[in-house]
């Protein structure tokens, strides 16, 4: 008997994202080496917390395909690009990276609704969620860097923004969960 509740194009897309997922994990990895090499404790920290979070979500598309009776096809991933070129670079690639991965979460979530595969689409709301918190997340990156010079950084302003790196919160504070009483 055939238990696979997923179409054979659905089943496609889930692996697909699947491996991208892993994907970022090693960019995120790369780019974590990159940023030790260069003595940034703090960012390096982050950028191996991300990581591994990316890994976590490698993880639940894998669990999903299983659950729902498919077949789970691991891929080989290309090497990750070429190391940043400065803390600036790193987190506008960062930053296109998360992006990049919206585009393709709001294409499986499409795909679902045009199959009307609700047990798909419900999943993917979970990754609609993190990733308005990846792009927030690294457009206060972003912001940070600004504020300390961007590409002109001092060596100062970077020691500061890396041992803020090192302590600050993985998670983002999103629009739509703001109140009166928590703005």
């Amino acid at each position: 008997m055939n238990a696979n509740r997923l179409s054979a194009p659905m089943q496609a897309a889930l692996n697909a994202q699947m491996n991208k997922e892993n994907h970022q994990a090693q960019i995120y990895l790369s780019y974590g080496c990159w940023a030790d090499g260069e003595g940034f404790e703090g960012i390096s920290n982050f950028l191996f917390r991300h990581s591994k979070e990316e890994r976590d979500h490698m993880m639940k598309f894998l669990e999903y395909i299983l659950k729902r009776g498919g077949k789970v096809t691991v891929s080989a991933i290309p090497e990750p690009s070429a190391d940043p070129t400065s803390v600036n670079d790193c987190f506008e690639k960062v930053f296109k990276q998360e992006v990049s991965n919206t585009e393709l979460i709001y294409k499986l979530v499409k795909m679902s609704f045009d199959e009307g595969d609700w047990a798909t689409w419900n999943f993917m709301q979970w990754f609609v969620r993190e990733q308005t918190e990846e792009e927030t997340l690294a457009i206060e990156l972003l912001d940070m860097i600004k504020v300390a010079g961007g590409k002109e950084a001092s060596h100062s302003a970077l020691f500061s923004l890396d041992r803020q790196m090192g302590v600050r919160a993985d998670d983002a504070g999103l629009a739509q969960d703001v109140t009166t009483d928590h703005p």
